[in-house]
């Protein structure tokens, strides 16, 4: 992708560092490379744990266009969690009806949250760099996270119990060890370059423009996607509101469009211009995209783990790129804190591999078939597509089958973590699966919610029978005044128990609850009784090339 103009909101200063006057290169338990969302939710969730990181950006600045503005319920929750939740949903747009029109009629709209009850919105739009102002504000005000800006990493140098690195910054280079490095260094990433890693996968020839533009309008707060326009060329466009008055725009180019060219705002604003008809706008934004869909064979390679947008790639439409590498930090912190506090063994690192491909997979997935229904590769494909919609306002299945991009959820992980049902079950939540943060009401009357009674550990959420359930060392939950719809979601009775993990999906669920089967799940959840034959992934032996 490629930006037409850039402006600074936030500054931060290069310091000097003490490890660049160390006599010998001094080592850190992780070294995270990349200040982006992705970096910056594993430091803050790894500072929460106890565990010190050095994250490393060499940039200064924040503030290069909106870039990723869609930030799903389950990434929220997550931000909850971090203790920043609260400035976005403040400055952050809501919303959670979509419609999608075919020409200038209304296909069909939908809403991605019709249940009460929950405490987040399906989504919010805000601008990329005030999530990463709100994150970096909060890693700042922990003590084990040390910002370091205006380092580059120019080389790693592997070894059997650490690696090192070689770091650039405006005063020299100096060097440092880590435990493990995590790779959150973006699409481009130069660490998996420095490994000789590549994606598997398929970058599409289709090309989209980007704008974000400043007006007032009354639009109301929704998604409008159009397939065939007629604003635009009968290709396919898509509306959003952002904060400040920022609108994003998605405008479906000729495969064969010159890039340049069509950034230009001379050709821009007359395009923005046909869309909105007499609305007034300022220009703000601009930049170029071609869809792909690749991710690494692998993520962990040796004590190198990729995250984010350095592991995966999706296309834009679906708001998967931000959302998925968020859920990957969520996935991986409490696994690395474990590991590093030798409360579980290094190859619960590989579960995070396997679950994290599989959400991977799945992105791609559903990325790849909404590039295939919004640009159709033959006229076969084209054929199809354009009966589909016009089916669709009279038929549901050709309404079902109308692709403008799925939007993110989170991953249903198959996972040897996870424990098979004890009891029979006829709903609530199965393992794997991610749990929905939940309103609920304490005794007094007071309103709390299902992830802030869970905490951030391993914790068990108990209808009791008779008595409470003790298993030692774990965080029990007393589920019996949750209500009638909680209980009815979780098809939960007396006796029934859910075990959760730190991420908030399902370990294991019990219909009558013992400390033994809880402490047996536990323990599989743990990684205590895993080998790397369970998971599915060889062992890992290589060490990384410099």
């Amino acid at each position: 992708m490629q930006a037409q103009s850039r402006k600074v909101l936030f500054q931060y200063a290069y310091a000097r560092s003490p490890d660049q006057d160390a006599a010998a290169p001094k080592r850190h338990p992780v070294v995270i490379i990349g200040a982006g969302p992705v970096g910056l939710t594993l430091a803050i969730d790894l500072a929460q744990r106890g565990v010190r990181s050095v994250l490393i950006d060499d940039a200064d600045r924040i503030g290069e266009g909106s870039r990723a503005i869609c930030f799903a319920k389950r990434t929220l929750e997550i931000f909850a969690g971090l203790g920043v939740a609260g400035p976005m949903l403040e400055k952050g747009v809501r919303w959670q009806i979509g419609k999608v029109f075919s020409g200038e009629a209304l296909l069909y709209e939908f809403n991605l949250l019709p249940d009460a009850g929950h405490v987040m919105p399906a989504f919010i739009n805000l601008q990329q760099y005030y999530v990463e102002k709100h994150l970096v504000d909060r890693a700042l005000a922990l003590p084990q996270n040390e910002l370091r800006w205006k380092n580059r990493l120019v080389a790693l140098d592997g070894h059997d119990d650490a690696v090192m690195l070689t770091i650039d910054t405006p005063e020299g280079q100096y060097r440092i060890l880590a435990d493990h490095v995590v790779a959150c260094d973006g699409a481009r990433s130069p660490t998996r370059g420095m490994l000789g890693l590549d994606f598997a996968g398929e970058v599409f020839a289709d090309q989209f423009l980007i704008a974000d533009v400043r007006m007032h309008a009354e639009f109301p707060t929704e998604r409008w996607f159009w397939f065939e326009p007629p604003f635009h060329n009968g290709q396919s466009a898509l509306l959003h509101r952002q904060p400040d008055d920022i609108w994003r725009i998605d405008l479906q180019l000729d495969r064969d469009a010159d890039t340049a060219l069509e950034q230009q705002p001379e050709r821009v604003i007359p395009r923005i211009e046909r869309m909105l008809g007499h609305e007034r706008f300022e220009l703000e934004w601009v930049s170029i995209y071609r869809f792909q869909c690749r991710k690494l064979e692998r993520f962990i390679h040796g004590r190198v783990i990729f995250a984010g947008d350095a592991a995966h790639q999706v296309s834009p439409f679906g708001a998967r790129g931000a959302n998925s590498g968020v859920q990957d930090a969520d996935n991986l912190g409490w696994k690395l804190a474990a590991v590093l506090r030798s409360d579980a063994p290094s190859s619960l690192l590989e579960t995070y591999d396997l679950e994290r491909r599989q959400a991977a997979d799945e992105n791609i997935r559903h990325s790849t078939q909404a590039t295939d229904f919004l640009a159709p590769r033959s006229p076969a494909e084209r054929l199809l597509r354009d009966a589909v919609l016009a089916l669709a306002p009279k038929a549901d299945f050709a309404r079902r089958m109308v692709n403008s991009g799925r939007l993110s959820a989170p991953t249903t992980y198959e996972s040897k973590l996870s424990s098979p049902d004890e009891g029979a079950f006829k709903g609530g939540y199965a393992a794997g699966e991610s749990l929905p943060d939940l309103a609920l009401l304490k005794d007094a009357g007071a309103q709390t919610s299902l992830g802030a009674l869970r905490g951030s550990d391993f914790c068990l959420l108990h209808w009791p029978n008779c008595e409470a359930l003790d298993v030692p060392g774990l965080h029990v939950v007393d589920m019996s005044g949750a209500g009638d719809v909680i209980t009815s979601r979780f098809d939960a009775a007396p006796g029934t128990a859910y075990l959760v993990r730190p991420d908030g999906h399902v370990a294991a669920r019990f219909k009558n609850a013992s400390a033994t089967l809880v402490q047996r799940a536990l323990r599989r959840a743990s990684g205590l009784e895993q080998t790397l034959d369970d998971v599915g992934v060889p062992e890992v032996r290589e060490t990384v090339a410099a």
